[in-house]
């Protein structure tokens, strides 16, 4: 590896130990990397490409359904589908965990965010376990890991970056390729939670009569249907993903304002200021890291890795091992658009001679990430579960031990089974 890559990855370590914000991390590294190549201005080389990596129309999906999370968010979809989860799977041992998992699957997956899921159920379900006798480590232990299957079942923001990245993969087919792996993440934390529920004697909750849950799927059920039109819309060619996000919009202030009318038109000033600070934040981190991918290309660091990797083993099976075991690090300290921006162009090459489909890659990547957003020290949803469960991290830890395993065990058959991710798309014709 040659000195500028070296300054780059010391300065992005040194600046990450100093607590500075991940985006201002990548961009400084870049900058001084480049300017280490000499004899060229590094600001007119870098900002050109930190420019370019935000211009791409798909990219304006991206504040919509950051837009559209909010105001689902805001306008009582949460709580609707908590109260049917609860009438689903509530009944069971350790039926407040089931419902925990099972709402943040739906939150997860109606707003795109993960930190939603954590923040809206967490702030309903932790208390309410904590009251009904549930450890309190454990509740938010499996929110914060279950908030993250949100961004395996669609619509996702990081799908679109993925499909960005790569350049030849389709939006729609990566949405359908993440249900059934999301939905098999989140069954497999419900397995783990019966398993302690049963070992530490958790209670059942209430059994909901039929003529309740009913009422309550039907209270839930404008919320659900967003997902359909999203996905039926994409899927029969009547708009694009970016035309989705926009209608996804639409359809998520009316239900909030005008059927709901838990957001009121003077609190749309805050929303909307909120998904400029977001939408922000994440172009800031995509600039960034575009800008942290175009060097390393131009160093060779992607042909350097591939051939390093592929020089210890030919074998398909331990390679795609060493890409999860490296993944499931960078998950660690890295947040997941970044990662998938960074670490994406460098695992291509790799793949493409394994003859992988790029469909089955994008959601291990995903897959991996996913378990990085709830491990410390930099997990993003750990962190704000444990600020919505007023925990400890170092509390918190002990419990998410077996909810890991769980997820690696699922993320392993992600790996080497493409039909979980590929049966969906390949049935729609992708």
């Amino acid at each position: 590896m040659n000195m500028p890559v070296i300054v780059m990855v010391g300065t992005f370590l040194i600046l990450l130990v100093m607590d500075v914000p991940i985006g201002i991390c990548i961009g400084l590294a870049t900058l001084w990397a480049v300017s280490a190549v000499g004899g060229v201005s590094a600001v007119n080389i870098v900002a050109p490409r930190l420019a370019t990596g935000i211009d791409s129309f798909a990219l304006l999906a991206i504040p919509f359904f950051i837009l559209m999370g909010l105001l689902l968010g805001r306008g009582g979809i949460a709580r609707r589908l908590i109260d049917f989860a609860e009438a689903m799977v509530g009944r069971f041992t350790g039926g407040l965990a089931f419902v925990n998992t099972l709402g943040c699957m739906l939150v997860g997956a109606v707003s795109g965010s993960s930190v939603a899921a954590v923040t809206s159920i967490g702030g309903t379900m932790i208390p309410e376990m904590n009251r009904k006798g549930y450890d309190k480590n454990f509740n938010i232990a499996l929110t914060s890991c279950a908030a993250t299957t949100g961004l395996l079942i669609p619509p996702s923001n990081v799908m679109i970056v993925y499909a960005l990245v790569t350049g030849s993969v389709s939006v729609a087919a990566l949405f359908l390729a993440g249900i059934i792996p999301g939905v098999l993440v989140g069954l497999f934390l419900m397995g783990a939670s019966a398993v302690i529920a049963k070992k530490r004697g958790y209670g059942t909750g209430k059994i909901i009569p039929m003529k309740e849950t009913i009422r309550r799927f039907f209270g839930a059920l404008p919320g659900l249907l967003l997902i359909l039109i999203v996905m039926g819309g994409i899927l029969s060619g009547i708009f694009t993903p970016t035309e989705a996000a926009s209608i996804a919009v639409v359809y998520a202030f009316v239900l909030a304002v005008l059927v709901y009318k838990e957001v009121k038109w003077k609190d749309l000033p805050g929303i909307l200021l909120q998904c400029g600070v977001t939408t922000s934040v994440v172009m800031l981190l995509i600039g960034a890291s575009t800008g942290m991918s175009w060097f390393m290309a131009a160093q060779n660091v992607p042909e350097l890795i591939s051939g390093a990797i592929l020089s210890i083993s030919s074998n398909k099976i331990a390679i795609l091992l060493m890409i999860n075991i490296m993944l499931l690090f960078v998950g660690t300290f890295l947040d997941m658009t970044p990662a998938i921006l960074i670490f994406t162009p460098i695992f291509l090459p790799i793949v493409e001679k394994l003859g992988m489909n790029l469909v089955h890659f994008g959601i291990i990547i995903i897959a991996n990430l996913c378990i990085g957003l709830c491990t410390p020290p930099v997990g993003t949803v750990l962190f704000v579960g444990v600020g919505v469960g007023h925990g400890k991290i170092h509390e918190v830890f002990k419990s998410l031990l077996p909810l890991f395993a769980v997820m690696i065990i699922a993320l392993l058959l992600i790996t080497y089974i493409p039909g979980i991710s590929l049966a969906l798309p390949r049935f729609f014709g992708f």
